[in-house]
């Protein structure tokens, strides 16, 4: 098969025009995409191979996936500083694509976000670590590559591929929970993702758990991701070792008293060590997720939970009292079924999975349109050539 550099056909199609400059050293010029409406089941999508993107605050992971969720290649370099333009990043994605279909043949590509994404999965209408705002991120690439282009937000990415292949595949409705930084999360309802009617569903983070409570970046107080993230770990664990806590020795002289360089990797290396502080204040977040996970319990009634997120490496010194925390807390606890909670399965390629096999859905119609053009081409070949032959007869 040919990779997407060969579809440049003749200017008499009428069909694609060239657009954009040479991206990098010696890139040609590619095409505008044809088209990028959904196809609404993966059952029906083409079985080719598609690209995913995984865009946060520090790494743009880029990676070549098959239809059955394996990665074939993948490549990362770093995000650049958010306070340059959007199309630095915008050219970052390009590249790695280009680079990627130097040696793939690649008939979508999809993007997971770390922002709000609008409902129509082209604009990106806020991301707290890069200067996008209402920015048509969509549009934008898929003006600059010969393929379809389908934008997402990162952790409806990472629910789809856990839904596709990971922890929650046989699930028909899934919530999925990222613990990172913050916290983000998705919901997925009979093979559909439920965005909302903006595109910004399954913010859980900013839940209200304590009224008055610790200050959250997005403005208010006693948000969840206060209380149960990766944030919370480590202010917890930097609170107590600048107390000088007896229960922080441990801790104080792993990081030899430079209480800055304390992380949530470091607390949770820690705990499995068998520090009794950090693995105390793991089951503290585990709790606080089990509380939040009750209260969205009772709001959407899934029927498993799926855990993500650098926190989850924790595993079950998080998850266990996560688990303990969702059975006191559940609303009608004892008479009702009990949703199963997972780890995720995927890590932290979850997002980029997810994104590609997402793309697939759309590429259907882009093969299809290709063919069309093809055909079209064949047609006018047809053409000329009667038109050359009657003017040699006469």
């Amino acid at each position: 098969m040919s990779t997407y550099r060969d579809l440049a056909l003749p200017r008499a199609l009428g069909s694609a025009r060239a657009v954009g400059a040479p991206i990098g050293s010696g890139r040609p010029t590619i095409l505008r995409t044809v088209g990028t409406r959904e196809r609404r089941s993966h059952l029906t999508a083409p079985r080719v191979p598609t690209v995913g993107i995984d865009i946060g605050g520090t790494k743009v992971m880029a990676g070549v996936v098959d239809a059955d969720g394996n990665i074939l290649e993948k490549v990362r370099t770093e995000t650049p500083d958010k306070s340059k333009s959007p199309k630095v990043v915008e050219d970052t994605i390009v590249e790695l694509v280009l680079d990627l279909s130097d040696r793939h043949d690649v008939h979508a590509v999809g993007i997971g976000a770390a922002g709000w994404v609008d409902a129509d999965r082209n604009r990106v209408l806020f991301a707290p670590h890069l200067s996008w705002r209402n920015e048509p991120l969509r549009d934008r690439i898929s003006g600059r590559l010969a393929v379809p282009v389908l934008v997402d937000n990162d952790a409806n990415t990472a629910a789809w591929a856990e839904w596709r292949f990971g922890a929650g595949r046989g699930e028909d409705h899934l919530v999925m929970i990222t613990l990172g930084t913050g916290i983000g999360g998705a919901i997925l309802e009979d093979g559909q993702v439920k965005r909302g009617k903006f595109g910004v569903a399954g913010e859980f983070g900013h839940m209200q758990v304590v009224p008055g409570g610790h200050r959250c970046p997005c403005g208010n107080r006693g948000c969840w991701e206060q209380y149960s993230s990766g944030n919370a770990l480590v202010r917890e664990a930097r609170e107590l070792a600048a107390a000088d806590s007896p229960v922080a020795y441990g801790i104080i002289e792993h990081v030899k008293g430079d209480i800055a360089e304390i992380t949530g990797p470091m607390i949770t290396e820690l705990a499995r060590e068998g520090d009794a502080m950090c693995i105390e204040l793991l089951q503290d977040i585990g709790q606080w997720l089990g509380v939040g996970i009750a209260n969205l319990a009772a709001a959407l009634d899934p029927s498993c939970f799926v855990i993500g997120g650098g926190v989850s490496a924790a595993d079950d010194l998080l998850i266990g009292p996560a688990r303990d925390a969702f059975r006191r807390h559940l609303t009608g606890r004892g008479y009702r079924p009990e949703a199963r909670i997972a780890r995720a399965q995927l890590g932290p390629e979850a997002g980029m999975v997810g994104a590609a096999d997402l793309a697939r859905l759309v590429a259907r119609r882009f093969r299809r349109a290709n063919r069309r053009r093809v055909e079209r081409y064949e047609r006018y070949e047809r053409y000329f050539e009667s038109r050359r032959s009657e003017q040699e007869s006469l």
